[in-house]
């Protein structure tokens, strides 16, 4: 048997640890402290105490712990834990990063369970974070055990990273140990986050749509509704503001079949209460707006048009209208012929015939940090995404199957 095949076996024979993990990881809440949450590091301490009963022994791996300060949380600090299974060359490193943090349950009436006691039912688990990101964060631990087990020494240095603080930005995650701890990466590392994806496991996010979230406040003069020539209609203002500002989905206009939708969105979304009744003009005004922008325009070009449209509204309707960026995040796409894509590529026609894709995504992940610092990250995994749904669930197989990918990536020269 070839070094893969008998990983494969391995892989195969260890689907009840792996459900077993998930549920062990799901009993812990790891959530942010801006879910009233206490972080991550109580998951932490109960992943690498399993992992050394797994067999991931001092000496075969090594454990680094590199934990953020947070005085919000009761331990203080915030934990980000690599697991290094040194290689037959250190040329470069295979990371598999995955993060720790879920969100919240939500809306305990919409669950058909209890969110933090996994469930197995016909093939799937349930339960908060058992997708998000654990189903990640599992195969990538399941693939080195099968390293382990079979004595086997991977072609190059792999790495597991997990990390805290992705679903609230990541300050105390991969932006902390990009800003504190450079050294710890190699532009000619090879980076797999396994947090997104599709139900077959056939295409690999190269690229993510610019983001750019606003708060538009419009200032105008309230009056009686029935002498409007006395006031200045900040809601009036407001909605031709919101229909000129979709419109630059039309000034932007490119498409990018890549991408799903593969154009430019400018939407408005999210409204504020103005004024009590009826019979009143309003003199204050609040939206939001959700833009996700394809990376072949800067937000700096999109900043300048939405200035000009802003001047345009204020000055026809006598109105001040306030911007505020509440998020903004831009990054260059990974190429389609990078090594992180060709070997990924390869890795998933090698376990399972299947010739992948690359695609750019609306959505952000911690992929665009590294991008912008340089670093190629691939982002892939065999999922439905229901992450942050009621009910969440992984497909048990799914694990499985992403660990016979990254099997196959780990033996391969």
């Amino acid at each position: 048997m070839t070094d893969f095949e008998k990983m494969k076996a391995t892989i195969a024979g260890d689907i009840p640890l792996m459900v077993e993990m998930e549920k062990i990881l799901t009993a812990i809440p790891a959530m942010a402290p801006e879910s009233g949450g206490k972080g991550e590091m109580e998951k932490c301490a109960a992943l690498e105490s399993h992992l050394r009963k797994l067999g991931f022994a001092d000496g075969a791996v090594s454990f680094e712990r590199f934990d953020a300060d947070d005085e919000r949380v009761p331990q203080g600090k915030r934990p980000n834990l690599v697991v290094t299974v040194p290689g037959k060359k250190d040329d470069f490193s295979i990371w598999v990063m995955a993060h720790l943090d879920v969100v919240p349950p939500g809306d305990l009436a919409m669950w058909e369970s209890d969110p933090w006691t996994v469930v197995e039912k016909d093939g799937k688990l349930f339960g908060r974070g058992v997708e998000d990101n654990q189903q990640g964060l599992v195969s990538g631990v399941f693939a080195a055990k099968a390293l382990l087990d079979n004595g086997i020494v991977p072609e190059h240095t792999v790495k597991l990273l997990f990390m805290a603080d992705e679903e609230f930005g990541s300050e105390y995650g991969i932006k902390f140990l990009l800003k504190k701890h450079p050294a710890l990466f190699r532009k000619e590392d090879i980076i797999i986050i396994p947090d997104g994806g599709d139900p077959k496991g056939e295409t690999i996010e190269v690229a993510e749509k610019n983001i750019l979230w606003l708060r538009l406040h419009t200032t105008g003069l309230q009056s009686h509704g029935s002498m409007p020539n006395k006031g200045k209609n900040a809601f009036l203002a407001g909605c031709e503001l919101a229909l000129s500002l979709n419109d630059l989905e039309h000034f932007f206009g490119e498409r990018d079949e890549m991408f799903s939708p593969a154009w430019s969105t400018f939407q408005p979304t999210k409204k504020s209460a103005n004024v009590e009744t009826v019979n009143i003009i309003p003199g204050d005004d609040v939206f939001f707006m959700d833009c996700r922008i394809l990376p072949r325009y800067t937000l700096k070009e999109v900043r300048a048009e939405i200035d000009k449209r802003v001047a345009a509204i204020e000055a026809k309707h006598g109105v001040k209208i306030e911007v505020e960026e509440l998020q903004h995040q831009e990054s260059p796409a990974t190429s389609a012929d990078a090594p992180v894509v060709r070997r990924l590529k390869d890795a998933i026609k090698k376990a399972h015939g299947i010739e992948a894709r690359p695609i750019g995504i609306g959505g952000g992940t911690v992929g665009a940090e590294l991008r912008n610092l340089g670093f190629d990250a691939a982002i892939w995994s065999t999922m439905d995404e229901v992450c942050h749904q009621p009910n969440e669930y992984c497909i048990v197989r799914n694990i499985a199957t992403d660990a016979e990918t990254l099997a196959a990536l780990f033996t391969t020269e």
